[in-house]
């Protein structure tokens, strides 16, 4: 067997209204002024108010960012820390956007090390404050990885990839994402199955840890995703899609993802789709066009996901419409005259492109685009 090693969050905590816990278990950090790193429509809606009292009735000094946005930015870091300054502690409420920023506001507190050499992978320096990550989406696995994605002031995605982000306390309350619209838990559901697929076929660091965990990932997701699309306040439905994500994001940590997230970034970067819809949206075709280097694995991902003799591709270009996604790169406003440019952006992220199964050039990007498109 080949030699691999295998991190992720220190501990995990799941259980429905768990976020009632944050007080005592900030306090448990030897944390007494928090920052809250959320955004205004979850702070909005009220999903961190039970998390917001018990941090108050444990005593602590609580300080709250609530700026983030989807596709965060590194102006965005910059306000967070400004506004955090003085915190002793993290503590995150959100989807993946307000989770990424948590993890730098974190370690940027801390340490003075310049954001762009942070850049990569296994270049932070520093340490971190005490840090709980707590999702409201099912979707990124940002609690158990050890990645942060930014756009930069250039408009590409950058990620900062060191085990120093990987929390102290994953906090999975499947309450908080009981109100999650429609499209929102179709778009994050498939980015998480997208995560254990890839992971599943890592090129370079595949291993039997997160094998399984991303074959446990698929059923949960898979057994899971049209259930809560058609009922979205079942709770255990609600639940398997939350852990099932976490699943996911303990898998790609460890067994990087690839050429589906290289052909999404530059989605968000310049349109600002959403990261979960960009990675639907390339999903299927970048899935064919592996087919050849994959099929072994991908035959054993579509047994677990759809019906006896359905291709992992065809069954997501099927199950798309059938929750609610767009599926064309014309529904979220990209030009034929775009496309060119979105190929050469995502040549650029060889940190991802190196761990696709199937070797992908200028051209197939740009084909594969053209199949979307």
């Amino acid at each position: 067997m080949q030699e691999f090693t295998f991190s992720t969050t220190g501990r995990i905590v799941f259980a429905a209204g768990a976020s009632d816990r944050l007080g005592a278990l900030a306090a448990e950090l030897g944390v007494q002024h928090v920052g809250l790193v959320t955004d205004r429509t979850v702070r909005e809606l009220n999903l961190t108010k039970s998390a917001e009292k018990s941090m108050h009735s444990a005593g602590l000094k609580v300080s709250v960012y609530d700026g983030t946005s989807p596709d965060p930015t590194e102006d965005m870091l910059e306000d967070a820390l400004k506004q955090l300054a003085g915190c002793d502690g993290i503590v995150s409420i959100g989807g993946g956007s307000s989770l990424d920023i948590a993890k730098l506001v974190a370690v940027r507190l801390c340490s003075s090390q310049p954001l762009a050499q942070m850049y990569g992978v296994g270049n932070v320096t520093g340490a971190r404050l005490p840090l709980i990550l707590v999702p409201t989406t099912a979707g990124t696995g940002s609690e158990v990885t050890p990645i942060s994605i930014l756009t930069t002031r250039t408009q590409e995605k950058m990620g900062v990839v060191s085990e120093v982000l990987l929390p102290d306390i994953a906090l999975l309350d499947p309450d908080l994402t009981l109100g999650l619209p429609r499209s929102v838990t179709a778009a994050t559901g498939v980015d998480a199955m997208v995560h254990a697929i890839e992971a599943y076929t890592s090129k370079l660091k595949k291993n039997p840890v997160s094998d399984a965990l991303a074959r446990e990932a698929l059923r949960l997701l898979g057994g899971n995703i049209k259930r809560v699309c058609s009922h979205p306040d079942d709770a255990d439905a609600r639940g398997a899609m939350l852990l099932g994500s976490c699943l996911a994001g303990q898998a790609f940590a460890n067994a990087p993802v690839a050429a589906v997230h290289a052909l999404a970034y530059p989605l968000g970067g310049q349109f600002h789709v959403p990261h979960g819809l960009s990675n639907c949206l390339v999903l299927p075709e970048v899935l064919a066009f592996n087919a050849p280097q994959a099929s072994e694995l991908y035959d054993e991902l579509a047994r677990i996901l759809f019906e006896d003799g359905v291709t992992l591709a065809d069954g997501f270009r099927a199950l798309a419409p059938e929750i609610g996604l767009v599926t064309t790169l014309r529904d979220v406003g990209v030009g034929e005259h775009h496309l060119e440019g979105l190929a050469r952006d995502a040549m650029k992220q060889t940190r991802l492109l190196v761990n696709n199964p199937r070797e992908v050039t200028y051209a197939d990007a740009l084909e594969i685009y053209r199949a979307v498109f």
